[in-house]
């Protein structure tokens, strides 16, 4: 069952949204030369006991950290540590959530951690990013769950790849719908499966968790010996963007986006919902 929240249910779920994007925030500017993982795990807890906020992830499943930290070939699931010590060229995603009053908020972003990085890696970042974009402009009431699924993939397959082939859309993970648990139906796909259908309609209170993940090399990944750390098998590396955003009568509301989505959903011809919290 598709969870459908009230007007007042998705300002909760923006004020937790509100919380995600301060720890991107904190984090991002802590993601330097000589930092470890760890370091913005610890970031990232003091940003959600500041606002007076829990951790969805902490315990769950029994995940050991407040944030996944997944450099390079790390897709996702990466847990903080003290061993691994961010360098010059690295690139980390870090996705992050908070609980607010019983609702949630997940999004994750890709960091470049210093300088000197490669024209394909930032252009890696930059087609991850907007196929998330692209899924969110297609969250429109009475499309269907494929239509955002099918405009993720187009815009990824569209992208030239620098040095030639095809960049890897991850197929074992993808996007999810959130609301009082961070985890729930439908899962979505970051492609289109004709096993999988059309999916449920989009309505107003339909909220999604919009979540790709890109290599460059292979779909494939493989899951480490901690039970957490997802890799791409062929050791290329990756990246990885999310937002959460829920369907209204006005429009696509991007609820961990400080904005609410409004400046990146006009570049592509959307008007953004207005922010609940005003």
């Amino acid at each position: 069952m598709v969870e459908i929240k009230t007007p007042e249910q998705i300002a909760k779920m923006r004020e937790a949204g509100l919380v995600v994007a301060a720890i991107h925030a904190a984090t991002r500017e802590a993601a330097v030369p000589g930092a470890t993982t760890r370091d913005l795990d610890e970031v990232a807890r003091k940003v959600i006991a500041d606002h007076g906020a829990k951790s969805n992830f902490l315990g769950y499943g029994g995940f050991p950290a407040t944030i996944c930290t997944s450099a390079n070939e790390v897709v996702v699931h990466g847990i903080p540590d003290d061993k691994t010590v961010l360098k010059d060229g690295d690139i980390i995603s870090i996705d992050a959530g908070a609980i607010v009053d019983g609702w949630h908020g997940d999004a994750a972003y890709t960091a470049f951690v210093g300088t000197g990085h490669a024209p394909e890696l930032i252009e890696l970042s930059r087609v991850t990013e907007e196929s998330m974009w692209a899924g969110i402009a297609a969250m429109k009431s009475g499309s269907r769950l494929v239509d955002v699924s099918r405009a993720i993939e187009m815009y990824i397959r569209r992208q030239p790849k620098p040095g030639g082939g095809r960049y890897g859309i991850i197929e074992d993970y993808g996007g999810h719908g959130i609301g009082t648990q961070m985890h729930m139906d439908p899962h979505l796909l970051n492609y289109v499966s004709r096993k999988r259908g059309k999916g449920p309609r989009l309505v107003p209170g339909f909220c999604l968790a919009i979540e790709p993940m890109v290599s460059l090399g292979t779909p494939k990944t493989e899951v480490l010996a901690d039970d957490w750390t997802v890799i791409t098998t062929d050791g290329t590396w990756s990246s990885h963007w999310e937002h959460s955003v829920a369907v209204t009568e006005e429009g696509p509301l991007v609820l961990t986006s400080p904005d609410c989505g409004r400046a990146k959903l006009a570049g592509l011809g959307i008007t953004a919902a207005p922010d609940p919290l005003g």
